[in-house]
């Protein structure tokens, strides 16, 4: 976090009704000053004896279901959305009890990365990619980052192989059928290999090291989706992978035509047991 906007209020606690309502949660509360969270927003209302109502305040969203969640919560309040094609955004304006105007909005584009808990919680499985090449300086941003996927005793066993060749795409988007057939579908793949003389826990690493790649990517706005079962001794050699090497997993990599919504997840009651 680099900084906090601040507001005065007249009402403290009719801000805390608001926000709160909207998914807003209480970072600091120091009785005449509250400070919210949303995303990696930082907002805060102290007690005054003014209203401070200049600007706009926007939350943003990864796509237009969380906008209209929104609308329909705050439709008394607000405007209607709508799609800024200058901008390429999807928003919609209300008001809080104040008068100030806040905007909630979705960017129609990939973004740069922004939020980590943001991206654990939205990164889907991507099966249908648009017919758009991804540069070789994005694909260095990402995998700069993965320098720093953890292994077994600092092994660094891992290592990744960029596919971009039409005719092996095809392949390898047949070798198992409707589950690989995503390869098929995007405009490059991503193979993650792990080496078992460099580590004993080389099958760890290399998850570990795929999932890295994974988060990464959709941090720039990239799709990607897990296919296994690709340690096969034909894909090796039409790699040029050594058959000692194992294949974690070869991904699928670009820019999604439609990201699906999240499936039904268990609450974090039913999936913990403290001993």
């Amino acid at each position: 976090m680099s900084g906090i906007l601040f507001f005065t209020t007249k009402d403290l606690s009719a801000m805390h009704k608001f926000y709160t309502s909207i998914g807003a949660t209480v970072w600091l509360d120091q009785e005449s000053c509250i400070i919210f969270r949303h995303g990696n927003l930082l907002l805060g209302f102290c007690r005054g004896t003014t209203c401070d109502t200049n600007g706009i305040i926007t939350f943003f969203y990864p796509d237009r279901k969380g906008v209209d969640t929104m609308y329909d919560l705050l439709k008394e309040r607000s405007t209607a959305p709508k799609v800024n094609e200058k901008f390429r955004i999807y928003h919609f304006f209300a008001k809080d009890p104040e008068e100030r105007v806040i905007e909630f909005q979705c960017f129609l584009h990939p973004l740069e990365p922004h939020d980590g808990i943001d991206t654990l919680r939205n990164r889907r499985s991507i099966r249908v990619y648009k017919d758009k090449d991804v540069e070789d300086c994005i694909l260095w941003k990402i995998f700069d980052v993965c320098r720093f996927s953890p292994t077994s005793r600092n092994s660094q066993s891992y290592s990744f192989k960029v596919i971009r060749d039409k005719k092996m795409l095809a392949y390898l988007a047949s070798v198992r059928g409707e589950p690989s057939a995503p390869i098929g579908r995007a405009p490059l793949a991503v193979a993650v290999i792990s080496d078992p003389e460099k580590s004993g826990a080389y099958i760890q690493d290399g998850c570990i090291a795929g999932y890295h790649f994974m988060l990464v990517a959709s941090c720039y706005g990239l799709g990607t989706c897990w296919i296994a079962a690709m340690d096969r001794s034909d894909v090796k050699e039409m790699l040029n992978i050594a058959e000692r090497y194992y294949i974690t997993t070869i991904t699928p990599l670009g820019y999604p035509e439609k990201i699906p919504e999240a499936p039904p997840r268990r609450t974090a009651q039913e999936m913990v047991t403290f001993l």
